[in-house]
């Protein structure tokens, strides 16, 4: 007989409901609430909170809905507050019940700007600890990489600075309130300020912050751009920071440096970075550190490009030490004509009637003047941190660099990683700790796992506690090992069925 559909009616009473019995044993958030503690924000953010008033949200609560939030990429706030009380997986996740009132979605946004960036950089400083004594971190080789993000605010925002003074007094001063802050904001920190034609003579009225970039062939927009550095051993996120979209990642090595060996507490031997990373500065800085530096030249890259295209490289003029000047492939001598104190360079030049007259001056240089070299004064120490660059090892690293980095980017394209949720440089920097501890959290997650899965496993092929099979040779091709491998399945399927049975 065919059943027809009821008219659902809410029961009044459900004495038998249990929140703990509704979510799955295995649920993420479960392991989540098991292997991360929470309860350490409350140290963190107890000054800004006051003794009296009304009692607020507790700040673990608020922790773990910024956590939901990114891990499942939920379009807004108001949209999180009028999900949670859909999923009970959730509701159990913030200790909530089925009838408990779900707060407003401001809350957090009056948390953010009470905490500020401070809180939530600890909690990402904390996994990644908690990552180290799980053994996930090697911490003495470092990768490390830059990715544009969209801000969030439109083209359309962007304005002359200049133009707007007759028109909107009143909003350019609240524009001229907000560059000041920015300016003081900037003035703790040791990121470079803006530079570019564009970027200092336009600003954005809706987010200040944001630098005005172009990507490949696309067109420009306002963008921020994230740093990390990644660790080799299970590619956890060791640092990361945030700059406007047109400061260049090369002057952010140091940084990622510092802050890496701070989470970690390893002294970094080995930097692997892309060309970009390449400069003077950078090769100098591993030098002092006593860092090993696996990442191409900058001046490499670009060889053979643009106005270089078809001339001699730098590698073609042999340097004589003994009498400090360079000899061209022709045979001429470039000796030194001028020192620059700023870029801490010697230029070295044959001047315009030798090289006029040079059978390879087409192949040497385009310039009126003739073709002149630079020489560093610590150009010893750059050729030294070169040849590491160039060595098997290095080759090996960069190679690897290039897919453990787009890897880590494109996991964090699944929480929202391609577009700022908010505005301002330090709300995006809050995005980026929450995103990091959470692709962190994931691997430290799975690594518990896999360990109670091997401990199991060696339980069920051992289960007298007798002494283990022997270890096979590492002979795939071999004749025996193809034997004793069949042999020894043969034995622990023996062993597992004698246990069911037993």
């Amino acid at each position: 007989m065919m059943g027809h559909e009821k008219q659902n009616q809410g029961q009044l009473f459900y004495t038998r409901f249990n929140l703990e019995r509704r979510v799955r044993q295995d649920h993420i958030l479960r392991r989540i609430v098991r292997y991360i503690n929470f309860d350490f924000i409350y140290g963190e953010v107890k000054e800004t909170y006051g003794q009296r008033g009304n009692v607020s949200i507790p700040p673990p609560v608020i922790l773990k809905m910024m956590l939901l939030l990114i891990f499942y990429n939920v379009r807004s706030e108001r949209e999180l507050m009028e999900t949670i009380p859909e999923r009970l997986d959730w509701l159990w996740f913030l200790g909530y019940d089925l009838d408990d009132e779900i707060p407003n979605h401001s809350v957090l946004s009056k948390a953010r700007a009470r905490w500020g960036v401070k809180a939530f950089q600890k909690f990402f400083e904390r996994i990644v600890w908690q990552c180290v004594e799980a053994g996930l971190v090697d911490g003495r080789k470092l990768f490390m990489d830059g990715s544009l993000i969209d801000a969030n605010a439109s083209n359309n925002s962007v304005v002359k600075q200049r133009d707007m003074r007759p028109y909107l007094i009143q909003s350019y001063r609240t524009l001229e309130s907000r560059l000041e802050d920015q300016d003081a904001k900037r003035d703790n920190d040791d990121s470079p300020p803006k530079s570019g034609r564009a970027n200092r003579k336009h600003t954005s009225t809706t987010d200040p912050d944001a630098s005005v970039v172009r990507m490949g062939k696309g067109k420009s927009k306002l963008r921020y751009q994230i740093h990390r550095g990644v660790d080799e051993r299970a590619e956890i996120i060791t640092a990361a920071e945030v700059t406007p979209g047109e400061i260049n990642e090369a002057h952010r090595m140091t940084a990622l440096v510092s802050q890496h060996q701070e989470n970690t507490g390893e002294k970094i031997k080995t930097v692997v970075a892309d060309s970009k990373y390449g400069t003077i500065d950078n090769y100098l800085s591993c030098h002092e550190l006593g860092i090993a530096s696996h990442f191409e030249s900058l001046d490499k890259s670009h060889r053979n490009s643009g106005r270089r295209k078809g001339i001699f490289p730098a590698s073609e003029f042999t340097y004589n030490a003994a009498e400090d000047l360079f000899i061209c492939p022709a045979g001429e001598l470039l000796t030194p004509r001028s020192y620059y104190k700023k870029r801490n360079h010697y230029e070295y030049s044959a001047g315009s009637k030798v090289c006029g007259g040079c059978r390879l001056r087409n192949q040497c240089t385009r310039a009126k003047t003739g073709r002149t070299l630079k020489r560093h004064a610590r150009q010893d120490d750059i050729d030294r941190m070169l040849a590491c660059s160039e060595n098997r090892m290095a080759k090996r690293d960069i190679k690897k660099r290039q897919h453990l980095m787009e890897r880590s980017f494109a996991h964090s394209s699944r929480y929202g990683f391609k577009r700022a949720r908010w505005r301002r440089l330090w709300r995006v920097q809050i995005q980026e700790y929450l995103t990091a501890a959470i692709q962190n959290i994931k691997v430290l997650i799975r690594s518990f796992k896999n360990q109670s899965k091997a401990v199991a496993m060696r339980a069920v092929q051992n289960p007298y506690g007798r002494k283990p099979l022997p270890l096979l040779p590492r002979r795939p091709d071999s004749f025996y090992f193809k034997t004793m491998l069949s042999c020894q399945q043969l034995t622990l399927q023996w062993i597992g069925s004698t246990v069911r049975y037993t």
